[in-house]
């Protein structure tokens, strides 16, 4: 949980629980410099969480004085993240940086405009109502402190101004006292995010996945204006290249194969809470796994005839199956649970009045589960456009920790890796999986006549402590054939 404190003279922001009872996040990139001005609620840094690529906002208003960290190290949550001076208090070492500042050049006792209610100011100043909003939402988990969810109110924005001497990131300092800094001052560096005013222009930016921190202003002291912003969209992007894995030692062999180690990379962001999931549903879940063979001829021939009939927006066959297993899940909810051990040992099985709808998405950043929210009130259309959307904002790592970690069900179509079936493994805590395989051309009996048709494979992983085969067979049964015959099946929903 995030937290609020001040020091003699700084206010030290902690980094707080992004969402979901996570514990650490990694650093990717600073949006302020130390001698920056920011406001409340303006985005100081880009971190990594096992779920997503986020904006911290401030809750302080005033000038930045230490960074806690540096790029692509690991912060754990509660640990310091930014301190920055109150307004009307000159941040450490400002001018007097060689001569190891002590702070005695600071203002005691100046009221800031920023959101420090989370202590007693020295000054006995009362909170803001900005942070009493940001306490309540960091005290109830919200993660209502992420951009686009922030706090209300707060200081008023301010221009960041070039400073005299170069900036320094400060990795680690006491928290008792963070005023022996050395801090020269550097001119901003144009294209900084603390170089943008406009919200509308970061919104543009993040919209189209421009970096603000590529992109040179040409405002006033390199104040980013919309046509930069607009002229960057215009421009074709590279994709940033991938990091490189740590090279070993030289000469370092391993002691059981006796290689030699080519190189170490470590587990974090998505493919360590992956490994962390995965590892817990195969240990704890006893899994069972029922599968057939569905004629989806019919499905393709529907959607097909849709297209002929001049509907531009026909879902895809994802979409559909989604709509048959939502029709299904109602049928047999007892695969739309989760098993739950209490804390006194004894063990409940919760159902949920809805579907939450799971689709696994393979991303740069590895394998997420955007899940699309009350599934079942919306129709075969809905549906597509909600799963395109998700899966947009899960590649550009946008997603938020509810869109990635809300299921209570999962869809997984690895028949566009092609193949035909995979031993899935349950997203913990769901209680089932249905897997859909690639769609080929086989010989199939009809009406007592061999044919070729378009063949698919259905796969249900679930969990046999919420049920018997007989319901998973059951829903397997249901979806298979509502795929094998879509119209008598649609017209009912």
């Amino acid at each position: 949980m995030g937290e609020l404190t001040m020091t003699a003279e700084l206010q030290v922001f902690r980094l707080p629980d992004l969402g979901e009872g996570l514990t650490e996040a990694e650093l990717l990139s600073w949006l302020v410099a130390v001698g920056d001005e920011i406001r409340v609620d303006q985005p100081i840094a880009e971190v990594e969480t096992a779920k997503s690529v986020v904006e911290v906002p401030s809750p302080y208003a005033g000038t930045v004085a230490v960074l806690h960290g540096e790029p692509g190290q690991t912060l754990d949550v509660g640990k310091p993240l930014i301190s920055v001076a109150p307004v009307g208090i000159s941040a450490p070492g400002g001018s007097g940086a060689s001569e190891g500042a002590s702070g005695s050049d600071a203002t005691a006792g100046a009221a800031s405009s920023a959101p420090a209610g989370a202590v007693d100011s020295p000054s006995g100043g009362s909170s803001s109502a900005a942070a009493e909003t940001y306490r309540t939402e960091e005290r109830a988990g919200s993660g209502n402190v992420l951009i686009g969810y922030g706090t209300s109110g707060g200081g008023e924005a301010r221009r960041t101004r070039p400073r005299k001497a170069p900036a320094a990131v400060v990795v680690s300092a006491p928290e008792t006292s963070v005023t022996e800094l050395s801090l020269p001052a550097a001119s901003r560096v144009p294209g900084k995010l603390s170089a943008v005013i406009s919200p509308l222009v970061r919104k543009m930016a993040r919209d189209h996945g421009v970096s603000l921190e590529s992109v040179p202003g040409s405002g006033e002291s390199g104040l980013i204006l919309r046509r930069d912003v607009e002229a960057a969209i215009a421009e074709p992007r590279k994709a940033p290249p991938a990091p490189a894995a740590a090279e070993a030692p030289a000469g370092s062999l391993d002691s059981r194969t006796g290689l030699a180690v080519a190189s170490r990379s470590a587990v974090r962001g998505v493919r360590k809470a992956v490994a962390a999931n995965m590892a817990r549903s195969r240990s704890e879940i006893p899994e069972a796994t029922v599968w057939v063979d569905v004629d989806a001829t019919a499905l393709l021939e529907l959607r097909a005839g849709l297209k002929k009939a001049g509907d531009q927006h026909v879902p895809g066959l994802l979409a559909f199956i989604a709509r048959f297993v939502t029709a299904g899940l109602k049928k047999y909810p007892e695969l739309n649970t989760r098993f739950e051990t209490l804390p006194d040992g004894s063990q409940e099985m919760v159902a949920f009045d809805g579907i939450n709808l799971g689709f696994a998405a393979q991303t740069d950043r590895g394998l997420v589960v955007p899940s699309v929210r009350s599934a079942e009130k919306l129709s075969a259309r809905g549906l597509d456009a909600e799963i395109r959307r998700l899966t947009a904002v899960a590649r550009d790592g946008k997603a938020t920790p509810a869109e990635l970690g809300s299921g209570t069900f999962t869809l997984n179509n690895y028949g566009v890796f092609g193949v035909d079936g995979s031993a899935a493994i349950i997203n913990y805590p769901e209680v089932a999986m249905l897997g859909l395989g690639r769609i080929i051309d086989k010989p199939w009996v009809v009406d007592g006549q061999l044919a070729v048709r378009k063949v698919t494979e259905l796969t249900l992983a679930f969990d046999h402590r919420v049920c018997d085969g007989e319901t998973a067979a059951g829903f397997l049964r249901y979806v298979a054939d509502a795929i094998e015959n879509p119209g008598a099946v649609l017209s009912d929903l």
